[in-house]
């Protein structure tokens, strides 16, 4: 039987996924707790990354070491940095770039040193798996939005994501990364702070990753109130669908 490692930042992000596991076990390793067991009879580990790269690379490295995992799904909250990309959207990553990487001149800015990449690609058909899953969650909540006469919106989009240490949360900060990163010939949809981390172990160990983001705020002024919020109330709902209809879809593979 194979493993798929469920990670999460914050334990909000991942509210009411523990209690669907079944025969949960905890463990402890890095002074993280991970716990173990099935879900839609397949073995799973689940895990909080923290926040930022190195804790996120941290457990990562752990979760493949210590547990053999076969892949890792990761899902939480970013904020948008495109135009077309709405609070309470989804983003279905196609790749991660470190957006404050920036070893120049030494190597191109965005460029990881020694890699020759500035963008690390997530597994194909585990992200396709995840935009379908992705797709049918928010149909069935606009479904029930619809029934309740409410004026219903959120879209999954499937594209670049940005990660870095620090929370962006203003609006010039924010255009002046989507400036730089687009001089690049590079256009991320949303910026977070674990991701890249978690796609560059991958790639190290030939892991399987594919990662969603829920958009919690546009990364302006409003950013810190709108992600409390947005975590507590929202986030958690939508990863609890996408990774019941992600982990249904892989059973069937």
């Amino acid at each position: 039987m194979t493993t798929t490692a469920i990670l999460s930042a914050l334990a909000e992000e991942q509210q009411g996924l523990l209690e669907r596991i079944q025969n949960p076990q905890l463990v402890r390793r890095a002074g993280r707790d991970f716990w173990r067991g099935t879900l839609h009879d397949q073995s799973v580990v689940l895990g909080l990354s923290r926040i930022g790269k190195v804790a996120a690379a941290t457990t990562a490295t752990t979760l493949i070491e210590a547990f053999a995992i076969d892949r890792i799904l990761f899902t939480g909250v970013a904020g948008a940095l495109d135009a077309s990309v709405n609070v309470g959207d989804v983003v279905v990553a196609t790749g991660f770039v470190q957006h404050d990487m920036d070893a120049s001149p030494l190597f191109p800015r965005f460029e990881v040193p020694l890699y020759r990449r500035s963008i690390f690609a997530c597994d194909r058909l585990l992200t396709d798996l995840l935009f379908d899953a992705s797709r049918l969650t928010l149909t069935e909540r606009r479904q029930r939005v619809a029934q309740a006469q409410v004026p219903a919106g959120p879209v999954t989009h499937k594209g670049l994501i940005a990660s870095g240490d620090c929370f962006v949360s203003t609006a010039q900060s924010s255009s002046a990364l989507k400036l730089a990163m687009r001089g690049a010939g590079l256009d991320p949809l949303a910026v977070e702070m674990e991701g890249a981390a978690v796609a560059q172990v991958c790639f190290d160990y030939g892991a399987p990753f594919a990662a969603v983001r829920t958009i919690s705020d546009r990364s302006d002024e409003y950013a810190p109130a709108d992600f409390q919020h947005f975590v507590t109330q929202v986030a958690s709902h939508y990863a609890l669908g996408i990774v019941d209809q992600f982990m249904r879809a892989l059973a069937k593979k």
